[in-house]
Formats: C-alpha cells, structure tokens, sequence
C-alpha cells in the first residue's frame, strides 16, 4: 500500500450502551461507510454521559488520527451531553446555530412547533458546521475533523450519507475468504511468513467450531484486488499442500 493511511477513530457515548440496555449498532456501519471512503477505522470507544469522559475521548483520538466521530447525546433532553461536553473541552461557548434553528421549526412546523426541548437539538459548540439530516431535521455537527452524529442508527446512516465523498482518504480495502477445518495454531507460522512476504497484504485469521471440530478462515487484506487474490490463492495451495481442505469464501 502506497502513500498515507487515512484513519478514524469512533467514540459511542451513551449510559444506555454501556449498561446493555441497548445493542450498538453503529460500530459496524461507521467502519463499512468509511472503509469505503479509503479511511480506516483505527479504534472505538464507548463512554458514559460523563462530560469530563467525553471530552477526553475526543481530545485524545483527535491527536492520534484524522477523523473522530461520535454517536450519541446530542438529542432534546437534560442527558444529552455531547454537546455541552466538546465544547467544554476545547474551551469554546455552546451556541444556537442559526441555520439549525431554521430547519428545526420548519421540521416541527406541522408537529407542534419549536419547543426549548426541541432547540437544544440547534445547540453546537461555537465555530462548527452543520451536518445533514434528512431523516428528522436536527442536524449533526462538524468541527473541523470532528463530526458528531446522532445515537439513532437509521439518522446515522443519514448523516454518513450526507457526508459520503466529502472527506479525503486513500483507497478502500478490499478483502479475500479462504476457510477450512483447519487449526490455526498449526499453521500460525505459514500465516506469518505469507503475510511477509506479500508487501501491502494482511492476513487475519478466524477461528470457528463447527459439526464437532475446530477451523478457522483466512481473510486476506489489500488495497489491491488482485494483490489479495494473488495471495489467498498461494496461501490456499500452501495450505492444502499441507493436507487441509480449503473452501474459497470460508466456511
């Protein structure tokens, strides 16, 4: 792989993720939307409703990577923090976005009109952007390479579709299956040594358990499709050389 990696680093915020009462799904469409704008998803955090958590979360990745994004708290009620929290954090005022504004009670024109509760869903920290959402009116917001997005997985996707082209990255990964009842222990080495000797390939290695036996699939990683094609097929002859039956796609 050629040139610079572009990475991105995801904080999930909520009480409620944490205590299991809801099951993150944003995790995952985060990294497929930006795997496919050639930005890889470095880590991924989940923090509290706790301003002092949030902020550092965010300070800290946005010193380690080129993007940070956030999910969650940045609703209508008293615990929606993130906001309030970022702000704090970079040692900005929290402002009422005049264009937010102006979308919100267009949005609510018809549902009851703008309401206090409602408005705190225009507060940004001073100086940002406004991200985008089709789905409900109350936009997500962009500081910088700071985008902070709603906790609600379908206004998500929205937003990530908003923003779909407007940030620079490389060239998206691409990937290769191979799989059988194959331990990987045992062939731990020959993993290593292909992974070496293909410049620009990851291999990562699956373990599974099925019909009372143990495997594993091998994904072969590049930004070049026939790279990773070139390597999983030379990874499965060496494997069957071995004596391993191996299934293209995995098992």
């Amino acid at each position: 792989m050629n040139g610079k990696v572009w990475t991105a680093a995801l904080v999930v915020i909520g009480d409620e993720i944490l205590s299991g009462r809801t099951q993150d799904k944003n995790i995952a469409q985060v990294a497929s939307w930006l795997n496919v704008q050639g930005i890889r998803l470095r880590e991924v955090r989940v923090v509290a409703d706790v301003a002092e958590a949030i902020g550092d979360a965010v300070k800290a990745m946005l010193a380690a990577d080129d993007y940070v994004f956030t999910t969650g708290g940045i609703g209508p009620t008293h615990d929606d923090i993130t906001v309030d929290s970022i702000a704090a954090a970079f040692g900005v005022g929290v402002e009422i976005h005049p264009e937010a504004r102006a979308t919100l009670e267009r949005y609510y024109e018809t549902r009851g009109g703008i309401t206090d509760a409602r408005l705190r869903m225009a507060r940004v920290p001073a100086g940002s952007d406004l991200i985008v959402n089709k789905m409900s009116g109350a936009p997500g917001i962009r500081r910088g390479n700071l985008f902070i997005m709603a906790g609600v997985p379908h206004i998500t996707a929205g937003m990530l579709d908003a923003l779909t082209g407007t940030l620079e990255g490389g060239r998206p990964l691409v990937s290769v299956t191979i799989g059988g009842f194959v331990p990987e222990s045992e062939v731990a080495d020959l993993l290593g040594a292909t992974e070496k000797a293909h410049e620009g390939i990851s291999i990562g290695s699956y373990p599974f358990f099925k019909e009372g036996q143990v495997g594993a699939n091998f994904v072969v990683r590049s930004e070049d499709l026939e790279l990773a094609e070139a390597c999983a097929k030379e990874l499965a002859g060496a494997l069957e050389e071995k004596g391993y039956s191996i299934i293209n796609g995995g098992l």
